[in-house]
């Protein structure tokens, strides 16, 4: 412990459980506590925001039930904020900001907040979270924009700065961060948000630390750690050893739109150890589906997690096990300032790539591909009193099947865990209606076991101009199937202009709807699994009655 030294002792496994179950319990409350006191539906509805507690060397103690992104991401922050702030100079009361890609975050609407912890006059951990805001400036409403170039069309950049000293507020910063976005009362009501949730992880791991006694507790720290990465090393002996090997595509670049991005990764299973080698990865690309290192590495920290088992406790422990080789200029190691905002479909593909790769490893437990398609909307005009507003949307599409059952309909899946917005807040906060929202039917992949189904969503304007950010996947690469099984639909988006005509989106576009336009969104399906000749008949017959399939 630096500046500090921890008292040695024997922990007893008892516990060591017992305050394992009180971490994971202090980070959902810090997650309740953030998406409940939230002002943007993005947070309130969406629970685009993630909450974890830190051990004061930066590994992960706990997580909240939150999105894998977000969660590991949130480690090279902390160590960011560690190397730039000496924890001998912390103060009571302190709450750092940072959200800069180029110095260890993910991308610009995603803000960490991290707060050291103090007991007895001594830092002993930090308490974290990061939210997703609906916009942070840039060229476009909601900062995510398909066809940026450059980060500096994305938004404002936070380098790690102190949000409050001692407890006070850093006035200047603020009033620098409300001239930047376009909401800014959102804005600031996430990040308060953000704060109390913060404050409740402080007031938590104190009251726990009175309990236990602080250098006890340190040293359960050091345990459940160490617990964890023989746990995960042991889960990883049971693999074969070996190199696996696995490709897949994004649909383009967001800018590039008739060229696909490939994804090539070979995990290599040795001696307890999970080595990710992304050589033959395509090189950075000019739209912002550029991927920093980090998001490569919540990515690899998911699919070693899925593959390793729900009973070992989540934290640092376990993503000790874990090497990435990510070669420099390429798409996952971008040089700034290249773009970064849509880096969420990049990591999505990423995850299914090394699950795809493991499959060779675990054929008995990693099904078909999922479609792994966050379809993001972006929905921003001016409302019929001429106030703005900026709605974001992420619609789900459906999972692989498994080895033994069928695929889950419209399900974020992998590094994702967002819901999709219900009809009624985005009415309430837009002049928009949505005509449709159902199954998407013969999307999945047939097989013994049918892929998941993919959504449809009609989207009509009401009144006003929109300006629509549209950033789809599977629109030109299908989710594979496995073990014979075919292949889910690809996805189709198009608008019906109000004099008739229709225009079909290529995957990304920004464009302009007008009043009686409507968009439509079809998502994929996900892969099925097993020779589609071998699946049961009263399966077939449940899914036609059922309207899954149009044929029986």
């Amino acid at each position: 412990m630096t500046g500090f030294d921890r008292e040695e002792k024997q922990v007893d496994p008892i516990s060591m459980e017992v305050v394992r179950n009180k971490l994971d319990g202090i980070s959902n409350e810090m997650q309740l506590t953030l998406v409940r006191t939230a002002y943007s539906p993005v947070v309130k509805e969406g629970l685009d925001a993630s909450a974890s507690l830190f051990t004061i060397e930066g590994e992960t103690l706990s997580q909240a039930i939150a999105i894998p992104i977000h969660l590991a991401t949130l480690i090279p922050i902390v160590k960011r904020v560690l190397s730039d702030n000496p924890i001998h100079e912390m103060k009571v009361g302190d709450i750092f900001i940072m959200n800069d890609p180029y110095m260890g975050g993910t991308h610009l609407p995603d803000i960490a907040l991290i707060k050291p912890v103090f007991v007895n006059g001594r830092p002993i951990a930090f308490s974290a979270c990061m939210t997703h805001h609906q916009d942070v400036g840039g060229m476009s409403p909601g900062s995510v924009p398909t066809n940026a170039t450059e980060i500096f069309q994305e938004g404002i950049r936070i380098p790690p700065l102190k949000l409050l000293e001692a407890g006070e507020k850093n006035v200047t910063l603020m009033a620098m961060l409300k001239q930047n976005v376009r909401i800014p009362d959102n804005f600031f009501g996430d990040l308060n948000a953000q704060i109390a949730a913060c404050n409740v992880g402080e007031l938590r791991l104190q009251k726990l630390a009175t309990q236990v006694g602080d250098n006890s507790l340190l040293a359960i720290f050091d345990g459940l750690l160490d617990l964890s990465e023989k746990l995960t090393r042991n889960a990883l002996l049971s693999l074969p050893e070996g190199e696996y090997f696995y490709e897949d595509f994004l649909d383009n670049d967001g800018v590039v739109l008739d060229k696909k991005v490939k994804i090539t990764v070979r995990v290599l299973i040795s001696e307890g150890s999970m080595h990710c080698d992304f050589t033959g990865t395509d090189k950075s690309v000019k739209g912002p589906f550029n991927c920093v290192p980090s998001g490569t590495q919540a990515a690899a920290y998911f699919a070693l997690r899925a593959i390793t088992g729900a009973n070992i406790p989540t934290n640092g422990g376990c993503f000790r096990t874990v090497t990435l080789k990510l070669p420099e200029g390429s798409l996952l190691n971008p040089q700034a300032p290249a773009p970064v905002n849509s880096r969420t479909a990049t990591i999505k593909r990423v995850s299914g790539c090394i699950l795809g790769a493991l499959r060779g490893a675990a054929p008995d437990k990693i099904g078909a591909d999922g479609a792994c398609s966050q379809h993001v909307l972006v929905l921003a005009g001016n409302d019929e009193k001429g106030a703005p507003y900026v709605v974001g949307e992420m619609i789900a599409s459906g999972s692989g099947a498994g080895v033994s059952c069928d695929g889950v309909d419209v399900i974020e899946t992998d590094t994702t865990n967002c819901m999709n917005l219900p009809a009624e807040a985005l009415e309430m906060d837009a002049p928009i209606r949505l005509n449709q929202f159902s199954l998407r039917p013969d999307s999945g992949g047939l097989g013994k076991f049918r892929g998941g189904l993919g959504v449809i969503r009609e989207y009509e304007v009401l009144s006003g101009e929109v300006q629509l950010t549209h950033r789809g996947e599977r629109h030109m690469t299908a989710a594979r199937g496995a073990a014979n099984g075919c292949d889910g639909e690809k996805a189709i988006s198009r608008v019906l202009r109000a004099d008739g005509s229709e225009e079909i989106i290529l995957s990304k576009q920004m464009m302009t709807l007008a009043p009686g336009d409507r968009l439509i969104v079809e998502t994929a399906g996900g892969g099925g699994y097993g020779l589609p000749s071998r699946r049961l008949e009263e399966l077939r017959k449940s899914d036609f009655e059922n309207g899954k399939t149009t044929h029986n």
